[in-house]
């Protein structure tokens, strides 16, 4: 008995429950949360505590002036309980005590205040765990409150309640850093009736877990020793010091002696213009939500899809990777120059690049393996060593420069300013090449991006950062390119003896001429300085030389380390997702921070080994050109998102522009093409390679990418603007409702209909829910989703449709009506034929053919399909699925198996909830059941066999099209969209006729004629002339017997007996209707026989579906012919169109 129950003391100890295995910290989806119940206990009850002691007020009771229970008289209690409610709450973080044999009362809590004693539950209906409970769990304990009198959720807006006020936590994914993933009371906790059971999935609008996220909630997230960092730690040094590269120290200078400070400043400017436009595009991608680890890769394929984002990902880390080899060979080649200076090579000038390189990244693996912290560390001491060296070349600038005259550096003159402010490119260099050699220094905006996960606030540090960052660098290049270009000139011979009296020189106006020095010479002869000739301008300006080298060792190392972090955490980031099935391996992280140890292993021996190649100039332009295809989709995506609308698309950031965002995307990948044209043919190729094969492997995910609301959009659009248009004939074509029921349970009737309709039409799949209301909503919104999923699985082009009603006729008639959008509505009707009519109850039966008459009455065409075996194969299904179930009983499996009683005949929609993937439809070779210790008998072996019949190639076989009555060509249309697809081409259409005998060859004549028109291939035309003689007796006979249990035999029977039978019995069949329609029914005992005798042998027969005058026809009669004309035959389709042209000669 549990405790608040209406038969129990309020007051009563709860008995002792049976230990229980470890809860998680939520409510999980089978676990009802809240249990409700009446107040109906009298006064006493409700008054005493245990054994007769009135309970001692509880805090809460006391801060809100409650009395306790006690105090109440009997008869105040009593009256004041009627029309009350309880409501149990199953709190699984409560331990029971050790030794206790019994649970813990609320009264029993600790005494850590009002919120401790109801377990961090506090007021105004806040449901969010306190540390303690997140520390504790164990036994399962039910914590109950009176709506009345006490309160658990206690008062929200001054009401008791058990809704939930609006709070974060509700709307987590999963448990994580931030906070635990709460879950709000469901609309059935609070919307069903008192003495119902709620929904026992506890999960509201499509938030249930995925197995990752259960498995994430088992545990609790313990942050101790986490390193998290801010934005300047975390984004603005780290993308300063990517920023900050070789190029400021090496290679400015140089862009400045070709292009001039006006272009040079305006390379400077174009290369920030595309970087900002990419950090604004960041930014509103960060701010659009919590953003996990994986940079890059994570922003991109979180807005574009797993398919755009697992390209970039993989070339992305690679990049990064590489880049580490890049930066190092930079650091070795200058301390290689260092030793050729000094004489001090090891072995040559290549392998010392080697050792240096070798030993450097060695280093730096160690640092990076070590921690984030001492990685972060290690960069604050090269960004202060790299501010140093800026600040020394800066001061540099006002040392007076004597001494260094004859190499071309005269600290500030106009002169030269104005000398050096226009362009000199040399030896084939263009503005464009300049450009290209400048640009990769800016490829560093993303470093702190790259490490989002290890950020205290993605949405804060990485816009702020990166911006800010770019702003900084920007100021700094433009300012040392101004300053270089103000103080040094283009040539210079280091010769003092070039030393002249200004204004003294013939044939000489430079500004050295005019400055005292006459650099003349190098006209005609190559000189050694000047900023078209010496990379190491910066040391010869700055202050103190040495620091301008240590800033060079300091924006290397700085980068390499950046780039050697950045690259594990993407990868990580990628194999998480598992987009590349066989790379999961390293997604596993070590430690507090979750390191990726074996990515950092990875990246090392990739970096190593393009260190000991030591010729990086030909991947270096490919390395660039990965790092702007990754800007491109970022902008790109950012386009992609505001194009399409999405309401999710709420970004924080409101400094953007999609159409900037575009045109950013746009000048990467022309940047792309200017930096090295068949290196960017190169990166576009692997990006769609990549692209292609994750769109192939089709990995199950759904992050809400953009590109998903795009095609929402464009659909939605689509529709509308189809909707004003007419439907013509030309266009037609067969959209059909087809009743399966499940969809697995029978296959055979799905795959023909699909055969007809892929690619061409329509299709959906009508399931008709009966029995309890609530139960069947329930399958309803499991079975959505999950036979979605399935058709999806099995590659048919449909759609699911459940609706609850109270029998098939009904069902159907909902789905006749509503289904469909616009022009997209079926306009054919299919179902299976009802094969066990004879010992189904009439009911059913009426409903079955009245169905056929609703149909007609909505103008839609009819295709009634018999499989001689049948098509119903639920029942082998639950078999296989209970042995299967039963066999891995020991491993947790989602597998639903509902044995009820279930109707076997064909078209009537089952109720069974079915494994997908166990499904014997789901398997090409279906003979027996996979798994199945029970032996199948002949029927259900050959049941079986045939639900995988239409799956196979159909051969060089026949297609017997019986064309008797017009209804507008759907007869003629399906067979003919058959012989298109690949399994039936082989097949020949025959087509058969009726007519008279002495006019076969005329009536053969304009068929022919007919169907060319038509463009119908057909193999064979045969005119039945004797279609209207009277079929043989026995068949005859055959048939009365048949229908003699449905007659009505209303001239044995006084006429007040048979009219009120008939009125009780509408579907019974009088003398006066068999009367009236014997012609028609010798008919289609006739038409049987012909069509055993011509059509025996046909793959499929599709045949004129005979129509009965609604209110003249009995049902039972109707469902006669239907069985008489179809017995003994191979597969048949009856179809009758809706008598509405469906084919046309006309262009």
């Amino acid at each position: 008995m549990e405790p608040g129950s209406p038969s129990s003391p309020a007051g009563e100890q709860p008995p002792a429950a049976p230990p229980e295995p470890v809860v998680p910290l939520r409510p999980v989806a089978s676990q009802s949360r809240f249990q409700v119940d009446l107040v109906t206990e009298g006064a006493a009850g409700a008054a005493e505590g245990p054994k007769g002691r009135s309970p001692s007020p509880s805090p809460e009771q006391e801060d809100q002036g409650i009395a306790p229970p006690g105090d109440e008289s009997t008869a105040a209690a009593a009256e004041e309980a009627k029309g009350r409610f309880r409501v149990n709450f199953v709190d699984p973080a409560w331990e029971e005590p050790a030794g206790s044999g019994c649970g813990v009362s609320p009264q029993q809590a600790p005494p850590q205040g009002s919120e401790a004693a109801m377990n961090g539950y506090p007021q105004n209906g806040d449901t969010l765990l306190s540390e303690g409970s997140l520390q504790s769990a164990g036994t399962t304990t039910h914590h109950y409150y009176d709506t009345h009198s006490n309160t658990y959720y206690l008062r929200t807006f001054g009401h008791n309640t058990i809704d939930a006020v609006p709070r974060i936590d509700h709307y987590r994914n999963t448990v994580a850093q931030l906070g635990e993933k709460l879950i709000r009371p469901s609309l059935a906790e609070l919307h069903d009736e008192l003495d119902k059971e709620p929904f026992e999935d506890g999960y509201a609008n499509g938030e249930e877990a995925s197995p990752a996220e259960e498995a994430v909630s088992k545990h609790v997230v313990d942050n101790k020793g986490v390193v998290k960092f801010g934005w300047v730690k975390g984004v603005l040094v780290r993308c300063m010091l990517n920023i900050w590269g070789v190029m400021l120290f090496i290679r400015l200078t140089w862009i400045v002696g070709h292009a001039g400070i006006g272009l040079a400043v305006l390379v400077i400017g174009m290369a920030t213009v595309v970087t900002t436009i990419t950090g604004l595009s960041t930014s509103a991608i960060t701010t659009n939500g919590f953003v996990r680890g994986g940079g890059a890769y994570y922003l991109i394929s979180r807005s574009l899809g797993p398919e755009f984002g697992g390209a970039i990902g993989l070339i992305f880390a690679f990049a990064n990777a590489v880049a580490v080899a890049m930066y190092v060979v930079g650091f070795a080649e200058t301390v290689r120059d260092l030793l050729v200076e000094h004489n001090a090579l090891m072995i040559d000038e290549v392998n010392d690049i080697r050792i240096i390189g070798t030993i450097t990244v060695v280093i730096l693996f160690g640092i990076s393996v070590a921690g984030m912290e001492w990685e972060a560390k290690a960069q604050v001491v090269l960004l202060g060593i790299l501010l140093i060296a800026i600040g020394n070349f800066a001061v540099g600038t006002f040392i007076p420069a004597h001494d260094k005259r004859a190499k071309g550096f005269f600290n500030y003159q106009s002169e030269i300013f104005y000398e050096n402010f226009g362009p000199d490119f040399r030896e084939g260099e263009s503005f464009f090449s300049v450009f290209a050699i400048f640009f990769p220094a800016a490829t560093g905006i993303l470093a702190g991006a790259n490490i989002s996960g290890d950020l205290a606030d993605p949405q804060l540090a990485i816009p702020k950062g990166t911006l800010l960052a770019i702003l900084i660098t920007t100021i700094v290049y433009a300012g040392a390119a101004v300053v270089a270009g103000s103080c040094v000139v283009r040539d210079a011979t280091g010769n003092l003896t070039d030393a002249i009296i200004s204004g003294t020189a013939t044939n000489c106006t430079n500004a050295a001429c005019k400055l005292g020095f006459n650099f003349s010479s190098c006209a005609t002869t190559p000189c050694s300085y000047g900023l078209m000739n010496n990379f190491q301008v910066m040391s010869l300006i700055s202050g103190f030389g040495p620091l301008i080298t240590a800033g060079i060792f300091s924006a290397t190392l700085s980068s390499a380390l950046a780039s050697l972090v950045s690259a594990p955490k993407i990868f990580q980031a990628l194999c998480k997702d598992n987009i590349y099935p066989g790379l999961h391996v390293f997604s596993v992280g070590y430690g507090k921070n979750n390191e990726p140890l074996r990515g950092y292993v990875l990246t090392f021996f990739i970096g190593l080994g393009f260190i000991l190649i030591a010729e990086l100039n030909v991947i270096a332009p490919i390395i660039s050109n990965f790092f702007l295809a990754s800007y491109a989709l970022i902008n790109f995506s950012v386009f992609h998102a505001s194009l399409a609308k999405s309401p999710g698309w709420r970004p924080a950031f409101r400094w953007y522009n999609m159409w900037i965002s575009l045109l950013g995307a746009i000048l990467c990948c022309g940047v792309m093409f200017v930096i090295n044209w068949w290196a960017a043919l190169l990166t576009n190729v692997i990006v769609l390679g990549l692209y292609i094969y994750v769109t192939y492997k089709k990995p199950d995910v759904n992050w809400g990418s953009s590109t998903q609301a795009l095609t929402y959009l464009i659909a939605l659009q689509h529709a509308i603007r189809l909707t004003g248009v007419e439907d013509h004939v030309k266009n037609f074509r067969p959209q059909c409702l087809l009743m399966t029921g499940a969809p697995p349970s029978r296959p055979a009737l799905l795959h023909l209909v699909h055969a007809f309709t892929k690619n061409v039409g329509l299709v959906v799949c009508g399931h008709v829910h009966t029995g309890p209301r609530r139960q069947a909503l329930k399958e309803i919104a499991t079975d959505q989703a999950k036979y979605q999923r399935w058709l999806i699985k099995n590659k048919m082009k449909a759609f699911y449709a459940p609706v609850y009603a109270e029998d098939l006729r009904e069902g159907t008639q909902f789905l006749l009506q509503a289904v469909g959008l616009g022009r997209m509505r079926p306009n054919t009707l299919v179902f299976g034929f009802k094969k066990d009519w004879h010992q189904a109850l009439m009911k059913d039966v009426d409903n079955y053919i009245n169905t056929i008459h609703d149909a007609f009455d909505c103008q839609y065409g009819v295709v009634v399909i018999r499989l001689k075996e049948g098509f119903n194969i639920s029942h082998l299904q639950a078999q296989e699925e209970l042995c299967t179930s039963q066999e891995k009983s020991a491993q947790p499996k989602d597998i639903v198996v509902n044995l009820e009683h279930s109707d076997a005949d064909s078209s009537k929609p089952s109720s069974k909830s079915v494994s997908e993937t166990n499904s014997p439809a789901a398997s090409q070779d279906q003979k027996e059941v996979r798994g199945s210790s029970v032996p199948l008998n002949m029927n259900d072996q050959k049941l079986l066999q045939a639900s995988s019949r239409f799956q196979k190639q159909q051969g060089k076989g026949t297609i017997d099209v019986w064309w008797l009555f017009d209804d507008g060509g759907l007869t003629l249309l399906i067979p003919y969209l058959l012989t298109t697809k690949k399994k039936w081409k082989d097949c020949k259409i025959r087509v058969f006729i009726g007519g008279k005998i002495n006019r076969i060859d005329h009536d053969r004549r304009t068929m022919a004629t007919l169907l060319s028109k038509f463009r119908i291939d057909f193999s064979d035309i045969t005119v039945l002339g004797d279609m209207n003689t009277k079929p043989s007796k026995d068949n005859i006979a055959a048939f009365e017997e048949m229908i003699e249990p449905f007659r009505l035999h209303e001239d044995d029977r006084e006429q007040e007996a048979s009219e009120k039978m008939k009125a009780e019995e509408p579907w019974r069949i009088t003398d006066n209707e068999l009367e009236i329609y014997r012609m028609k029914t010798y008919r289609q005992i006739r038409l049987n026989e012909l069509l055993r005798e011509n059509s025996s042998t046909a793959n499929l027969i599709v045949m004129s579906l005979p129509v009965a005058r609604k209110g003249a026809v009995s049902s039972a009669l109707y469902m006669a012919w239907i069985e008489t004309l179809s017995k003994d035959l191979p597969p048949i389709l009856l179809v009758r169109g809706n008598h509405q042209s469906v084919l046309t000669f006309y262009s």
